[in-house]
């Protein structure tokens, strides 16, 4: 093993001790399929099409989990945004990425190729809005639950 190696000296037992780049998690508290997804398009950042049309899926999970379930994509991405689940401008981004997946699943002639920018960017809206739907709620009401507990809330690190 040569200097700087990220595995143990040991070569018939190596260890793995860390690994560079860090590789992206997604979140904890998303819905079991949106997190999978999630996971999948961070994974697949490298190939940027399907990376896309996997953070439009999740997003689309992350809405089906929340009871927007009838219509298309584009109605229930309006439909959380009248009912306020979501702001305007969350809408605006959500339907970005719709229309960034559709000219990928379509394979629009008139779109050109994603790369691995236009994928980060998709990737980082997906995360977004799971922090908003579910991980910042998620925080503030363990919070809650242990105050009312008499416990001093635990701020994540």
């Amino acid at each position: 093993m040569g200097a700087g190696s990220p595995t143990a000296a040991h070569p018939t037992n190596p260890v793995i001790v860390e690994i560079y780049p860090k590789p992206e998690q997604s979140l904890e508290g998303l819905p079991a399929k949106a997190s999978s997804l999630l996971n999948q398009a961070i994974e697949s950042e490298h190939a940027p099409s399907g990376a896309i049309m996997l953070c439009a899926s999740s997003v689309d999970a992350m809405l089906k989990e929340k009871e927007y379930k009838q219509g298309s994509l584009y109605s229930r991405i309006e439909k959380a945004a009248g009912d306020g689940l979501i702001t305007k401008e969350m809408s605006l981004w959500a339907h970005d990425v719709r229309l960034d997946a559709n000219d990928e699943r379509h394979a629009d002639e008139q779109a050109s190729l994603p790369n691995e920018s236009d994928a980060k960017k998709c990737i980082e809206f997906t995360k977004a809005l799971g922090m908003f739907l579910y991980v910042l709620p998620g925080m503030v009401e363990r919070g809650r639950e242990q105050a009312a507990a008499g416990q001093v809330p635990a701020v994540p690190s």
